[in-house]
């Protein structure tokens, strides 16, 4: 197993795999429709332009070299616009993944990565949430993820196709060596956001509730950081090509941190203070979701190594001064 189709590869997490795939002797194909991705975070991998909406597109890419296997990462992805919009992510994410496997049946591939999400859970009935707790997802995002979940498992069973699902906790942080990091437009996560306030590209951060049962008022979320989600997807594919079974496993760090903790160590990160607004909730945020990542231990011996806070921030502030051309 070589050569990898990195669907969505010039987004986030996608530009990051795309590099931890190449540093371990893969061969990673870009392949991204550009409507939230970056063309320079595919850097000079080979790169096709084109959407899992169009089966044609699909065929180019597979048609283009012979593909061992499939990193799945693209999807709409904002919680809070799949409630307003939810024809968007049920037609959109559903039908590109259903033309995505069809081209893989066509073509013999019989491995695949799926990038999924903790919102599967909805809001968790124990925390820290391991894989057994329920999937009630309480948005249309997570019940898309939900969905094509089940879907895998139906194409495993009728057409070989075996799979292993990955559950993220909140991704974060940069490369490194600050080649790539988080981009969007528009910008919805909360660490961007903080930086964009300290250095002055904003008024003020938004933070969306201060009334949630937990210490503090605000959510509380498992922050991963995106290198350490990174490589999940690299021992994913190892686990594929050894053992060929199928599972499913939450991403996460096992401790959960607060928004104004984020926003404290933020600060502390960029030397700036700046003014916090407290707006309503968002539709669709639960109080607080941590991962149980024991089964990733033990299943494909993944563990998050670069995920303290304190990482997850200094690596992303790198990151955002150099976009902005900024000095701190």
């Amino acid at each position: 197993m070589k050569t990898i189709l990195v669907t969505g590869g010039a987004g986030y997490i996608g530009s990051h795999t795309l590099r931890v795939l190449e540093s371990e002797g893969y061969l990673p194909i870009c392949f991204d429709n550009l409507s939230t991705g970056f063309r320079e975070f595919a850097g000079s991998f080979p790169f096709i332009e084109g959407d899992l909406g169009n089966p044609d597109d699909i065929e180019r890419a597979f048609s283009s070299r012979r593909i061992d296997a499939v990193v799945h990462f693209a999807s709409h992805a904002l919680v809070e616009e799949s409630c307003r919009n939810p024809f968007k992510y049920y037609h959109d994410n559903i039908l590109s993944c259903l033309n995505l496997l069809q081209a893989m049946i066509r073509q013999q591939t019989k491995f695949i990565v799926f990038s999924s999400s903790c919102a599967v859970y909805g809001t968790p009935l124990r925390v820290p949430i391991s894989e057994e707790n329920p999937l009630q997802p309480i948005n249309p995002y997570g019940a898309t993820k939900m969905i094509i979940e089940r879907i895998l498992a139906d194409f495993e069973k009728a057409h070989g196709i075996h799979y292993v699902s990955l559950r993220y906790f909140n991704a974060a942080g940069a490369h490194p060596d600050g080649a790539v990091g988080e981009w969007h437009n528009p910008e919805t996560h909360l660490i961007p956001r903080l930086f964009e306030a300290a250095l002055g590209c904003k008024g003020q951060a938004e933070i969306y509730g201060k009334d949630y049962p937990t210490p503090d008022g605000t959510c509380i979320r498992d922050y991963i950081h995106v290198m350490d989600l990174a490589h999940a997807h690299l021992c994913a594919l190892q686990h594929l090509s050894i053992h060929g079974s199928s599972d499913v496993y939450n991403l996460g760090t096992g401790q959960g941190r607060s928004v104004l903790e984020v926003v404290h160590e933020v600060m502390r990160a960029s030397g700036k203070e700046f003014a916090v607004d407290f707006k309503p909730r968002r539709q669709g945020d639960p109080p607080a979701l941590v991962a149980d990542p024991g089964k990733a231990k033990a299943g494909m011996g993944w563990s998050a190594r670069h995920s303290s806070l304190s990482e997850i921030v200094d690596t992303a502030w790198n990151w955002h001064k150099k976009r902005h051309g900024k000095n701190p």
